[in-house]
């Protein structure tokens, strides 16, 4: 099996965003280092929930952009050419409310029958949409609202992602509540 360390992680996303999609290298780097500062706190792998957080969007990448869904198609590259871990490949695709955008495309079988969460936790399904969720798209700092209204203005209300985001947001918006108020547990202790 390949290295699964944070730099490998890294040294995937960098050759496949940096250059074809300079934003999504941004956001993917601010999401990483999210992922490195709260993770110690929280007492989350960190590790793989930073080699996810460096991941989770490489198949945003034209080279990878098989579905045009950028979960599945990411998950699917980790899994046939990099001999990524079963767990990083099922978080990848599950990333961020990844299951309701795969049911508005039509891919909640291949999702599901491809990348099984297998016990997985969902602390760390909620660990990456964290990060992600905090992150904007050029790797500042947001509120999982400010993130959630960025998304939606970016797609168009008759698009899969938009119809996603606004029908999971309640969902999305919990997990990152749950997060916040962990670290400020966390903050106190």
């Amino acid at each position: 099996m390949a290295d699964q360390s944070p730099a490998w992680a890294r040294e995937i996303a960098g050759r496949v965003l940096a250059d074809a999609l300079p934003d999504r290298w941004a956001h993917t780097q601010g999401v990483a280092a999210q992922a490195r500062a709260v993770g110690p706190a929280l007492g989350w792998d960190t590790d793989l929930i930073e080699v996810v957080a460096w991941l989770h969007d490489i198949g945003y990448a034209p080279a990878l952009a098989v579905t045009g869904f950028h979960p599945l198609d990411g998950a699917r590259y980790l899994r046939d050419r990099t001999e990524a871990a079963p767990a990083v490949c099922a978080l990848v695709a599950h990333h961020s409310g990844a299951v309701a955008e795969a049911a508005e495309r039509g891919l909640s079988e291949a999702l599901l029958v491809e990348f099984p969460l297998n016990g997985h936790s969902g602390d760390q399904v909620i660990a990456i949409t964290y990060c992600d969720f905090t992150t904007g798209p050029r790797g500042e700092r947001l509120s999982p609202e400010e993130r959630i209204t960025e998304i939606l203005s970016r797609y168009e209300p008759d698009s899969p992602v938009h119809r996603a985001v606004q029908t999971s947001a309640p969902h999305l918006l919990d997990q990152c509540r749950e997060v916040t108020a962990a670290l400020r547990v966390s903050e106190r202790a």
